[in-house]
């Protein structure tokens, strides 16, 4: 690549610019000779420590914020900005060719629905005929080729990468969950997104965002950047829908609800174990999905998909063709007749919607038995929030380790505990162990019962000291069913 430093904002060079830039790196251990290293500051560690040892493995070309103690390597080129993290997103553009502009790229952003959303829009525009790719929690996906996902939404440089590589196959689409994180970080600068869609927003991500105002501002942020010529569509039903889009300059902008008059209008008619009736933009449509919150889910697809040019009617078409997402609202039934749900339910509003859709349709003599838990070194405030969402709504509740990271697992769960009363203590296991947990859960089911297996859905491991563990509750459950 050929620099073209000029074009960051408020850059200041000191030394000799490059002819070529080899790759462009954020991580000191990757440099090689001719490479562009960018220092950027993060949560746990500032890349401007780093600088000496990307100089000393061959950088010829340094993006910093501050230029480093003592006389600079007379060799190097430093680029000073103001905002390294900005400056990463667009030379990550410029080094693959900004695929961004040449598809078009929708980014889905909210508390929950997003992986869904996304996910069903890259089916539905695949079976409407069109080459797709996908950037989501669960896989990303360049055309038919799946690729593991390592972030919700990867770093700049693998985010353009992944757009080049769907440009190179022909991609005429890539849709994307935008997560808060990715907005603050700049992991999203440079893109040119054709839409943005808004979900919901409740209680999450608090231990980064500090404050539910600035979680907010975050997930506006997104919509604030959005161009001129792209639409925004936002779920008036949430109190904050139209808040997103209050400094948004978009060309084209449309709601959807299922309570309140809006462009794309829902109604569920008719709600069964198998799936939903739905009255959608005054059509009917039988759907493979239950629960209110995917009806809200649904009418985003389709309005994102009307908004992008599709056909109304081969949409509805394709829609009632749409299977659920890996791991979210994935049933599992015994032999038996007893039923388990896993689900990625990690929030208090997620498992509130999982468990109020399961209590609508089980039978009154039934019982709902929940195994959850909470996840370590992430927003703590949630966790005997998560206990008493989970205990109002179930006859029995197991507590277990989620993804403790590095807590201790039992004090996690201590926490959760501290959120319910006497009654619903009596209700409630606490068990670490979660093999053991919801196997427990599996024997004290009887048939017809169902049992909810929430917080890690399609996560097939268990992260426990900064390890990976192979652990797919989805697998549990048919074992102990077995």
């Amino acid at each position: 690549m050929k620099p073209n430093f000029q074009q960051l904002p408020t850059s200041r060079i000191v030394g000799p610019e490059p002819s070529e830039i080899r790759a462009v790196r954020f991580d000191s251990r990757a440099v090689e000779p001719g490479d562009l290293f960018v220092a950027v500051r993060g949560t746990v560690s500032d890349g401007h420590d780093y600088i000496a040892a990307a100089v000393e493995r061959g950088a010829s070309a340094v993006v910093c914020e501050t230029l480093p103690q003592g006389e600079p390597n007379p060799s190097v080129c430093y680029v000073l900005v103001e905002d390294s993290a900005r400056a990463l997103a667009e030379l990550a553009g410029a080094f693959y060719g900004h695929p961004s502009r040449q598809l078009r790229l929708v980014g889905v952003t909210g508390t929950n629905g997003k992986t869904t959303v996304a996910t069903l829009l890259y089916d539905l525009f695949t079976a409407l005929g069109h080459r797709c790719g996908l950037i989501s929690t669960v896989v990303y996906r360049v055309g038919d080729r799946r690729i593991d996902s390592t972030h919700t939404t990867p770093d700049p440089l693998t985010l353009n990468r992944l757009l080049a590589e769907m440009v190179e196959s022909g991609c005429d689409y890539c849709f994307m969950e935008v997560s808060s994180h990715s907005v603050v970080q700049q992991r999203i600068g440079g893109l040119q997104f054709a839409g943005g869609i808004f979900t919901n927003i409740t209680h999450d991500h608090l231990d980064y965002h500090k404050t539910f105002a600035e979680y907010i501002r975050a997930k506006q942020a997104f919509f604030t950047r959005l161009p001129g010529e792209a639409f925004a569509l936002t779920n008036i039903d949430d109190r904050n829908g139209e808040v997103m889009l209050q400094n948004a300059s978009v060309g084209r902008r449309a709601t959807y609800s299922l309570r309140n008059a809006a462009d794309y209008q829902c109604r569920i008619v008719e709600e069964l174990p198998d799936g939903m009736q739905l009255s959608l933009a005054g059509r009917d449509v039988w759907v493979q999905f239950i629960g209110r919150f995917n009806a809200y889910n649904l009418t985003a697809i389709y309005g994102a998909a009307v908004e992008l040019g599709q056909e109304p009617a081969e949409v509805l078409r394709i829609l009632s063709t749409l299977r659920p997402v890996s791991g979210r609202f994935e049933q599992i039934r015994s032999a038996d007749g007893r039923l388990a749900i896993v689900d990625y339910a990690h929030t208090p509003d997620a498992l509130q919607n999982v468990i109020d859709t399961i209590n609508e349709l089980r039978r009154p003599d039934a019982q709902l038995i929940t195994v959850v838990g909470c996840g370590g070194n992430r927003d703590a405030t949630k966790r005997p929030v998560m206990a008493r969402v989970a205990a109002d709504g179930s006859s029995r509740v197991i507590l277990t380790s989620d993804n403790p990271r590095f807590e201790e697992p039992q004090a996690i769960l201590d926490e959760m505990r501290g959120g319910l009363d006497a009654a619903q203590l009596s209700r409630t296991l606490t068990i670490v162990d979660r093999r053991e947990a919801i196997r427990t859960a599996i024997a004290l089911s009887r048939p017809g019962d169902v049992v909810l297996v929430a917080g890690k859905g399609h996560e097939p491991y268990q992260e426990i000291s900064g390890v990976r563990h192979h652990f797919d509750d989805r697998e549990e459950v048919t074992a102990a069913f077995a």
